[in-house]
């Protein structure tokens, strides 16, 4: 072979695309780069010079005149456009070889290996864009309480009344319910990661300004935004785990969500908590600007792009654009499977285009169908309702603890500040603990065959474990009222926190498993009552407190979360025949 000869190969073509192995009937080709001497011999710059046989090099002239006459007839045709998928076999160009004395070489390939299947991605990049979604859910987690440790400071530099003080939380939550339904459109058309990102600079600016305003109104108005600003990721990492995990590897990635997003909620007033003692409230503020800085840089550096819809429609583009660039050089097309002669190829000027682009609907009527959807489904569909209800129910217990302990631990044990946001560390290690065995409960599930492939599978272990929040409720409200060792009341906020943890993740697997692709729908109004009921449950804990006692008050709260853990039991016994006669669920399993 003459030195100066590459041999191209279909990798070489497509870089991150098929390999000649699984593209059947695409040879390797060679390319001449010795120009200027075959020029001078006056041979075409094509072909390959050849001083051992003249047949050899007559039949490189054939070949390239072959060629040149198809690329003549290609030119004249029109371009064919063709739906991409990602198992779609992209075609090899019909020529590489400059058909003019003086034409250049064809444009460089793109590398197609950043549009690869998400569903494909190797499992040391799938682990990774979990840890950073379930990190950046701990740190807007971590912001809803974080405020709360500051409230005596708040009062008196605004002098303002405790539960006036307690709407900065009420503030977050709401526009933590609000925002996902405007929001979820454009991660379908724009992908995950540009709303991450204008998410995260959204927070973070919010952030800073909460630690700067003068004003408790402007203090009111950032925590709204920052609620919004931080909905995001509490809110779309779900999707994330669907974009990447395929059904039955779900439960473990999905874990770790759940256990990150109460984890982050116990964290911020616990280590707030340190910061309102020893300093100004608004370092509360400066720190998590900081943190939340630093999270949305690695996001920017390290997260890619996770919808698969979206990397289809960029992969389309950067096709369309390569074959476009060809054809301004003066190379024509590429060779297709013939179908009326199997076996064959046929050349084509190609184009591709993806389905969903085609089906999806404007924007603005996206919006106003993620608007009305989730409150259709929550009056029109029982499963929607009862799920949202119960879940809604406990994420009200987690905010109400977060002016519950407190006020407990500062009135019943003589705790200071930071003492007494300490006891949050229960929490934290419950929610830790909580997803240490979702994890292996579901491995050891399968591993004796006690799981079903039908929604249902996902409540046997959420029938028990639920039963944890009322137990944790009862005994909480009892031993502080009776004033036993702190540590008791501590564990029984661990309890209940387990009980709360198989909740949330609960209704997050049977939705998704039930409602399939009106799931997200499913979820945004469990996440509107969720969000909005757990905003307004700590503004009625003072007065609940002083005029039922801890002991009866909790007991009324251990109550209502008894008769709720009905749900999962009714859902287990009697779900396949309550999906059956849902329109949204039975359309789908039809």
């Amino acid at each position: 072979m003459n030195p100066n000869t590459n041999p191209i190969h279909l990798a070489q073509i497509y870089p991150g695309g098929p390999s000649p192995d699984n593209a059947p009937g695409i040879r390797a080709m060679e390319m001449d780069t010795e120009g200027t001497d075959q020029q001078e011999k006056g041979y075409h710059p094509a072909i390959k010079s050849s001083s051992n046989s003249e047949k050899d090099r007559d039949s490189k002239v054939y070949e390239s005149d072959r060629q040149y006459k198809s690329q003549e007839n290609i030119q004249e045709t029109e371009i064919v456009w063709q739906y991409l998928t990602f198992d779609t076999e992209l075609p090899h160009p019909t020529t590489i070889y400059p058909q003019e004395p003086n034409q250049g070489p064809p444009p460089p390939p793109p590398n197609l290996a950043k549009y690869t299947n998400p569903f494909e991605w190797s499992d040391r990049r799938k682990s990774i864009t979990v840890w950073i979604s379930c990190l950046i859910t701990s740190l807007t987690a971590f912001s809803a309480g974080a405020l709360n440790p500051a409230i005596p400071q708040m009062r008196n530099e605004w002098g303002i009344s405790n539960v006036a003080a307690l709407v900065s939380v009420t503030m977050f939550t709401a526009g933590f319910a609000v925002a996902p339904m405007f929001l979820a459109p454009f991660s379908e058309i724009n992908g995950r990661r540009p709303v991450f990102l204008a998410s995260g600079l959204l927070f973070v600016l919010c952030q800073l300004c909460s630690g700067l305003t003068q004003s408790y109104a402007g203090l009111l108005v950032a925590r709204f935004w920052l609620g919004i600003g931080g909905s995001t990721f509490s809110t779309m990492v779900g999707g994330v785990v669907s974009d990447i995990y395929h059904t039955k590897d779900r439960n473990t990635p999905m874990a770790v969500f759940s256990g990150a997003a109460l984890f982050g909620t116990s964290f911020g007033p616990m280590v707030c908590g340190f910061i309102a003692q020893n300093t100004s409230w608004r370092w509360i503020q400066y720190v998590q600007t900081i943190a939340c800085g630093t999270m949305v840089a690695l996001i920017c550096v390290v997260f890619k792009e996770t919808r698969g819809s979206v990397l289809l429609s960029r992969k389309a583009k950067c096709l369309n654009k390569w074959y476009a660039a060809r054809e301004e050089a003066g190379y024509f097309g590429f060779d297709v499977r013939d179908d009326k002669k199997p076996g064959s190829t046929i050349s084509q000027r190609l184009r591709f285009k993806v389905r969903s682009d085609e089906e999806r609907a404007s924007l603005g009527t996206m919006i106003a169908i993620s608007l009305y959807r989730p409150f259709h489904l929550l009056f029109t569909e029982p499963v929607v309702f009862w799920f949202s209800l119960w879940v809604a129910f406990s994420w009200a217990v987690l905010y109400l603890a977060l002016a519950a302990i407190p006020l407990i631990f500062r009135n019943k044990y003589g705790f200071s500040i930071q003492q007494a946001n300490a006891v949050f560390a229960s929490m934290g290690i419950a929610s830790i603990l909580a997803t240490i065995l979702s994890v292996y409960q579901e491995k050891i599930a399968k591993k004796y065959g006690k799981t079903s492939n039908s929604p249902e599978g996902r409540l046997y272990f959420a029938c028990v474990e639920s039963a944890c929040m009322p137990i944790g409720l009862f005994m909480f409200g009892w031993t502080s009222s009776a004033g036993l060792h702190w540590v008791l009341p501590a564990i029984s906020i661990g309890i209940a926190t387990i009980g709360i943890f198989s909740i949330y993740l609960a209704t997050f697997n049977y939705l998704a498993d039930t409602y399939h692709r009106y799931a997200s729908s499913a979820l945004a109004a469990q996440s509107f009552c969720r969000n909005m009921l757990g905003g307004v449950f700590p503004l009625i804990t003072t007065q609940m407190y002083s005029k039922l006692g801890y002991g009866p008050a909790n007991s009324l709260l251990g109550g209502i979360g008894a008769l709720l853990t009905i749900v999962p039991w009714i859902l287990v016994f009697y779900g396949p025949r309550i999906r059956a006669r849902s329109k949204f669920a039975s359309e789908i399993m039809n």
